[in-house]
């Protein structure tokens, strides 16, 4: 059996799929209207959405004789979650960063000419 997790994660790893929930923020979609920006097949846009139904991230319902897919936001808490546990790390602040190292090559001796012919590349 696969954990929810590695489904969640799996579906948001393709660029389709992360677009597909972000037209699905603004409102629930017909499948027609949410294939419609891709230049892919009506089946492979039903394949995208197979994989986000089986994620949990929408859910799919028949409405007369269209189907509609909703985003489900609450199965992205258990990802959001795990990702939190991460967030206890101050961000690093590469300009600062760069500078401190800078500074700290600037104290090194340099290694040039002066090495001997028992240490230089030969």
């Amino acid at each position: 059996m696969t954990d929810p997790l590695d489904l969640v994660f799996a579906a948001l790893a393709d660029p389709t799929r992360r677009a597909i929930l972000a037209m699905l923020l603004e409102d629930d979609m017909a499948v027609t209207d949410v294939a419609e920006p891709f230049a892919m097949s009506l089946a492979a846009i039903s394949k995208h959405l197979a994989i986000l139904a089986d994620a949990g991230l929408i859910s799919q319902e028949k409405r007369g004789r269209v189907k509609w897919c909703k985003l489900e936001p609450d199965a992205m808490r258990a990802a959001s979650v795990w990702m939190q546990g991460f967030g206890q790390f101050e961000p690093v602040n590469l300009d600062a960063f760069e500078r401190f190292l800078a500074r700290e090559l600037a104290d090194e001796p340099e290694i040039g000419p002066e090495i001997g012919p028992e240490i230089a590349p030969g």
